[in-house]
């Protein structure tokens, strides 16, 4: 859940992104690191394990306005992709305000997309969280590659919830900033309602 920090007038907001291994979470973060103004971010954290890393940092986007005078702050984190890293994934999804899954367009990859999806249902509700009820965008990555599935095949497998969802190629930075823009906008929402 986001806090409040009343000496800098800021809500700080974590987004999570989730998904299986190598399918572009570490890139989406990379490509918004890179593109975002120096003074509007924090330092990237990277903590490696053998074989993935877990990725953060914060920052300030100027264009989202201000919440009952306060400045919104997000705090952007990847997963470890593979279940092997379980308890990492838990931890990291502590106080998550949003999550956006990044799935691999990739035919192969449907198997390890769904298991993800359902291993993060596992893991949130294991914390009292509620997918469905939490801002959740879906992420449909690496649609410049060959022997990739239809968004219509995707979506029937992966988002029988309807939540909104964006095809994306993270290397070129292609959808990127649209999915975070869209899971920000949710969080924002929640917080006016008073979440």
């Amino acid at each position: 859940m986001s806090f409040i920090n009343y000496a800098s007038r800021e809500i700080n907001c974590k987004i999570v992104y989730y998904g299986p291994g190598l399918c572009g979470k570490t890139t989406n973060l990379q490509f918004v690191y890179q593109k975002t103004a120096p003074d509007a971010k924090g330092k990237m954290i990277s903590l490696a394990t053998e074989t993935e890393r877990t990725l953060f940092f914060d920052f300030l986007p100027l264009s989202l306005g201000e919440i009952r005078g306060f400045k919104t702050r997000f705090h952007l984190y990847t997963v470890p992709g593979q279940v092997f890293y379980d308890a990492s994934r838990k931890l990291i999804l502590k106080g998550v305000d949003g999550v956006v899954f990044v799935a691999d367009s990739q035919e192969e990859r449907l198997d390890a997309n769904v298991e993800s999806l359902d291993n993060l249902r596992i893991n949130l509700k294991e914390q009292g969280y509620d997918l469905d009820k939490l801002p959740y965008i879906i992420q449909y990555n690496k649609r410049d590659l060959p022997d990739i599935m239809t968004v219509e095949e995707l979506h029937r497998e992966l988002n029988p919830t309807n939540v909104p969802e964006f095809e994306a190629c993270a290397t070129t930075g292609e959808g990127v900033f649209e999915t975070l823009k869209a899971v920000a906008k949710l969080i924002l929402v929640d917080l006016k309602k008073g979440k």
